[in-house]
């Protein structure tokens, strides 16, 4: 395992990561989550991404119950976790789809007891919101650093235009800036990281957590033949992923992408994760597992990862566009 810093801070989290959306609380149990994470760790992994909105909450309690479990050494392992939803009993206008001051500042405190921490490595603003001035969200995110609450923070799925204005805000106010963008990243989805964020890489020093490198599971190639039943998209709440997971355009270029995965000699899975992963500005590629097993087979992606040349790159362009 190799490891990279988050942007231009000092922090440095595990080319591959460890995240818990869908799987925990509602695939994954404490135990399962205890092996899957030692699997991880055992392998180098030391980032492990998490939300309030995962599971209503509970993906957070069973993160948290896991890593009490483990008693591994607070330094040693990196923790986040993301802000915007509230949760399902967040039935009032400050507690659900906003990054007010209000919701922030007992949001982190609500995190905080799920996990049983006294303080989290990374908290993101999970979307961005257009009914919040920015400069508020950006005192609030800031104020958590100080209060030592959280040790850095930065947004998911935002725009570059908003994180150049919160980084801006930030750097007029001495308040502490966001480092990291948590985008989708992945064969089929790259205009963003490859486009929308570009000039923030060098110009203030973004760090990026990408997710989803498998395409919600479209990348594997399990579903060619179509959804198969114990698929996520056959999970209650996950309908819209049918959807795009039986896209005939997108189903064409996974089977085009599985003859370059023949040719070296690993599966299309690691050749998904390993293309996020060779993306220098990529700070760590977060993967899902609901099964320890699938931990180490996503690890072998690193192995693919050193054998991704400039050619086989070129052929994979060819394949995908560099518009998708």
């Amino acid at each position: 395992m190799q490891y990279r810093r988050l942007g231009r801070a000092g922090l440095q989290v595990s080319e591959l990561s460890l995240g818990s959306w869908v799987t925990y609380a509602n695939q994954v149990d404490v135990d399962a989550a205890v092996e899957m994470m030692a699997a991880a760790y055992d392998a180098g992994v030391n980032f492990f991404d998490n939300a309030e909105a995962y599971a209503g909450g509970k993906s957070e309690e069973v993160m948290g119950a896991a890593l009490k479990k483990l008693g591994w050494a607070r330094l040693n392992y990196t923790v986040s976790t993301k802000f915007f939803w509230g949760l399902p009993d967040a039935v009032t206008v400050n507690r659900k789809n906003t990054l007010n001051r209000k919701y922030l500042m007992q949001a982190i405190d609500g995190s905080l007891q799920r996990f049983g921490l006294d303080h989290l490595d990374l908290v993101y603003c999970h979307r961005a919101d257009p009914n919040t001035p920015i400069e508020e969200t950006v005192h609030a995110m800031s104020d958590m650093i100080t209060q030592g609450k959280a040790l850095y923070w930065g947004t998911s799925e935002w725009s570059a235009a908003d994180i150049r204005a919160a980084w801006e805000i930030a750097e007029r106010h001495h308040l502490h800036k966001p480092v990291v963008e948590q985008p989708q990243y992945n064969l089929l989805h790259r205009k963003n990281v490859d486009r929308e964020l570009r000039r923030l890489y060098d110009d203030i020093g973004l760090g990026l957590t990408t997710w989803s490198p498998l395409a919600s599971g479209l990348l594997t190639g399990k579903y060619l033949e179509g959804v198969p039943e114990d698929s996520r998209a056959t999970l209650r709440g996950y309908e819209w992923l049918r959807r795009d997971l039986t896209d005939p355009e997108a189903n064409a270029k996974v089977r085009a992408l599985a003859g370059i995965a023949a040719e070296l000699d690993c599966s299309l899975t690691h050749l998904a994760i390993a293309w996020c992963a060779a993306n220098p500005h990529v700070s760590t590629v977060i993967t899902g597992a609901s099964r320890p097993e699938q931990v180490v087979e996503n690890l072998f992606a690193l192995d693919v990862l050193r054998r991704l040349d400039t050619a086989t790159m070129a052929r994979i362009d060819e394949v995908v566009g560099r518009g998708s």
